[in-house]
């Protein structure tokens, strides 16, 4: 819970905040969409991620506590002060109450920041980094998206627990690779497995050859790509080149989206390990979402844009309790309710942190495919409470210790 005196701060300099930004723009819901529209995340989220949110305002009926609802969005174009600087003019000029997505960590964390000094609101369904709800955690903002720490945990226990235990890391050498690595090894370590190598690569990486002959060379059973868009696609593609899989291998990817099996096609995907809270066909609820986003988007849903669908009703539902677009106040409510992604029920924890259960999923071959789109196969579930990290083990400040 927060701290008594610390939340009361936060709600009463919230609540004078909240009041005047209702009263100057007439008392619109306004909700800003702050993602990639043109860089290499923009097929996972992008204007999808915009045409999710908007499906979201008209499933709700368009309105919340009697207001209006409005959406406008931008591209951040992956930088974390053109997104800050779009952050402040939202809330500042524009009278934001929410601002949704944030595709990239430095950015998530540059707008969570902004938000945070003018007490508004902010949810993440991009960026991973489990940082969002530790050091730099916020009562304002929500985490939906699976974060490092249990992409890292639900898929390296489970792929231990299928009986692969020796793996070899090629990982993006930069903050958020090192991350992803130490807390996969944890993983592994934890399950009875171990790490039996590493090799470490500059953003933008272009000649995979030299790590995937080092991890071909290694004896590990399990290769694992701690590296995200077009980095992670190139080794994909390269480890297809090298036979890594057809030689009995599997390849892991922590940080993959369908929207990548889609490009790469699954005669190179095959058998990959991938963990994700959403899937587009994993039951009834999601396939009727997918089937009106591919309507209109033209592809099926990735777990960005999935993720700003159902943050924004369950944001939407916090305001018609709560009569107000009060930062604290709504950030209370949407802790309080309880949480619905796709049938997946879960809580919102005191730091902001979203919790549901997760699947591995293994990439399927051409002839188990039934077509475009039909790409995983359920492996395990793994609880909620086993893959997301602690809520006392990740040093949020306004969670009180115990």
């Amino acid at each position: 819970m927060l701290h008594r005196r610390q939340a009361m701060a936060l709600a009463g300099g919230a609540t004078l905040a909240g009041r005047a930004a209702w009263a100057a723009d007439g008392g619109k819901v306004r909700i800003g969409v702050l993602g990639d529209q043109s860089g290499i995340t923009a097929a996972p989220g992008g204007l999808g991620a915009v045409a999710a949110v908007r499906m979201a305002v008209k499933d709700f009926g368009g309105q919340a506590a009697g207001r209006q609802i409005e959406v406008i969005d931008a591209d951040c174009k992956l930088k974390p002060d053109v997104a800050a600087q779009i952050a402040g003019r939202w809330y500042d000029e524009e009278s934001v109450d929410l601002i949704i997505d944030l595709p990239q960590t430095a950015v998530a964390l540059a707008v969570i920041d902004a938000a945070r000094r003018r007490a508004r609101s902010t949810i993440v369904t991009g960026a991973t980094a489990s940082v969002i709800t530790g050091a730099q955690c916020s009562p304002f903002n929500v985490h939906w998206t699976d974060d490092t720490f249990a992409l890292a945990n639900a898929t390296c226990r489970a792929v231990v627990g299928e009986g692969r235990k020796n793996w070899f890391f090629i990982t993006a050498d930069y903050a958020f690779g090192h991350e992803l690595q130490d807390q996969a090894t944890d993983a592994i370590t934890a399950s009875g497995g171990k790490v039996v190598g590493s090799a470490f690569h500059p953003f933008g990486n272009a000649d995979f050859s030299s790590f995937l002959l080092r991890a071909q060379t290694s004896g590990a059973q399990v290769v694992a790509l701690a590296n995200v868009g077009t980095d992670i696609i190139t080794a994909i593609k390269q480890a297809g080149e090298f036979g890594l899989v057809s030689s009995g291998r599997r390849l892991v990817g922590f940080l993959l989206f369908i929207n990548d099996i889609h490009a790469l096609g699954l005669e190179t995907a095959q058998g990959m390990y991938v963990t994700s809270g959403f899937y587009w066909d994993q039951n009834d609820e999601a396939r009727s979402f997918a089937t009106r986003f591919k309507q209109a988007v033209g592809a099926m849903p990735s777990k960005e844009q999935a993720g700003c669908y159902a943050a924004t009703l369950h944001y939407l539902h916090a305001v018609n309790t709560t009569g107000s677009t009060d930062a604290a106040a709504v950030g209370q409510a949407m802790r309080a309710r309880p949480l619905d992604y796709f049938g997946k029920k879960g809580v919102i924890r005191a730091d902001g942190r979203a919790i549901y259960d997760l699947t591995l999923y293994q990439v399927k071959s051409p002839a188990a495919s039934r077509g475009a789109w039909d790409y995983y196969q359920p492996i395990r579930t793994i609880a909620g409470d086993q893959a997301f990290r602690p809520l006392q083990a990740g040093n949020c400040p306004i969670v009180a210790k115990s």
